[in-house]
């Protein structure tokens, strides 16, 4: 247990594992399998039972979070790049604000960012450089299949409803919050929201290859997700409404 207070900036090289290794499937499948659980749970609950839900995933969040805060500072490893400014840090206050209060800004800002961002990280995790025996692999997997089959349990349940008239709104405040954060990354030489690098193992990468810079990835990959995101359930919708009319 001597590599648990360790993080992928200090722990020493050899001790990780590959993407798609049987262990990162293994997480992949459980990940999928606790937001399906939970959402059949969910489907199955009266009001009241779906409001505890709400508020059980966003406190074990909340949780989660500062225990990662606690373990930081206890190995003497807090630095500016573990502001909870990434997106999924983010996601995390947003998810605690939803659970309490939800709006139709939130509901579309977790459905058609928060899922395909949390779900990014699982597929192509940027911490392939720590063992299983650190806190930082616990964290980053289970914060991460929390932040997924939060959005994914209210969806099927039926409460979150995904509107594409509401994405102008959440990619105004996509980049409302991006301005500042790329302020703060100048400020700290941080990477928050990878605005101003992809790391080792983000799909971002390739853009940087090919156009020279990874940023153009954000509008092409975004459109794309956001299609798939949005484009099915719309055309669901329209189908529904004639089935019905």
């Amino acid at each position: 247990m001597s590599n648990f207070l360790h993080t992928s900036d200090t722990i020493p090289d050899g001790l990780g594992w590959t993407h798609f290794c049987p262990m990162h499937l293994a997480w992949i499948i459980g990940a999928v399998a606790f937001a399906l659980v939970v959402s059949l749970l969910y489907r199955r609950s009266d009001e009241k039972q779906r409001a505890k839900i709400r508020k059980v995933l966003a406190v074990a969040l909340l949780a989660d979070e500062l225990y990662k805060m606690v373990c930081l500072f206890i190995g003497g490893n807090y630095t500016p790049s573990y502001l909870p400014l990434h997106l999924c840090s983010i996601n995390i206050i947003f998810i605690a604000i939803h659970a309490w209060k939800p709006s139709k800004l939130l509901d579309n800002f977790l459905y058609g960012i928060c899922i395909p961002g949390a779900l990014a990280a699982l597929l192509f995790p940027t911490w392939v450089k720590l063992p299983p025996t650190s806190f930082m692999y616990w964290h980053s997997f289970t914060v991460h299949v929390l932040l997924f089959a939060y959005p994914v349990v209210l969806t099927a349940g039926g409460d979150i409803r995904p509107n594409a008239r509401e994405l102008p709104k959440c990619l105004l405040f996509l980049l409302a919050l991006a301005v500042p954060i790329y302020g703060v990354n100048l400020l700290f030489g941080t990477n928050f929201m990878f605005l101003m690098r992809a790391d080792d193992g983000n799909p971002l990468q390739i853009f940087e290859t090919l156009l020279g810079n990874h940023l153009w990835g954000f509008p092409i990959i975004g459109a794309a997700v956001l299609s798939v995101m949005y484009v099915p359930v719309h055309l669901w919708r329209r189908r529904k409404n004639k089935v019905t009319a």
